[in-house]
């Protein structure tokens, strides 16, 4: 069966403000919706797609930060280390940047399309991404790291990009 592309959630959709469910285990359904993610995340441009983007808010994602995809269920943060600063873009915030801060290593478990239990570090890009796309199934989205002085230069960012479809080229 050929993946068919998903409606990526913009804005205030409620999925997108809501804590996920945890996954029993991955199933035939959970790899069709994975196959699917994973063509809207490339054809958007995006390098990570969390479940609730696409309006199931189930504790999965998919990422690809150039190294070689991921699908990451039910994840657990272990430990976080150092800190960096980075500009993000969301492909649920089509046309946005956020300044945000976050651990530059993390070290994580989660469950891999395998079932298995996955213990692993990721560090720079990756790290940044997979807190990106944990921050979706906790019902977290970029909105919430800005400072309450820069949310008004944020509603004018956003309601210049509402009713279009731009998507940034490193958006998450």
């Amino acid at each position: 069966m050929e993946p068919t592309r998903l409606q990526i959630r913009i804005f205030d959709d409620p999925c997108l403000h809501q804590k996920s469910d945890m996954l029993d285990f991955i199933g035939a359904s959970e790899r069709i919706l994975i196959g699917s993610m994973l063509k809207t995340m490339y054809e958007a441009q995006g390098v990570g797609l969390a479940a609730p983007q696409v309006g199931i808010n189930k504790q999965l994602f998919v990422a690809d930060s150039g190294e070689g995809l991921i699908v990451i269920a039910n994840p657990k943060i272990l430990k976080k280390k150092g800190s960096c600063r980075m500009e993000e873009g969301c492909l649920s915030f089509p046309g946005v940047a956020v300044d945000i801060r976050r651990p530059k290593t993390i070290e994580v478990e989660y469950l891999n399309q395998d079932n298995r239990i996955v213990k692993k570090k990721f560090s720079e890009l990756m790290a940044r991404i997979f807190l990106h796309e944990y921050d979706h199934l906790m019902g977290t989205v970029i909105v919430d790291y800005i400072d309450s002085k820069d949310k008004d230069v944020f509603e004018k960012q956003l309601s210049k990009t509402k009713g279009t479809n731009n998507q940034s080229k490193l958006s998450l």
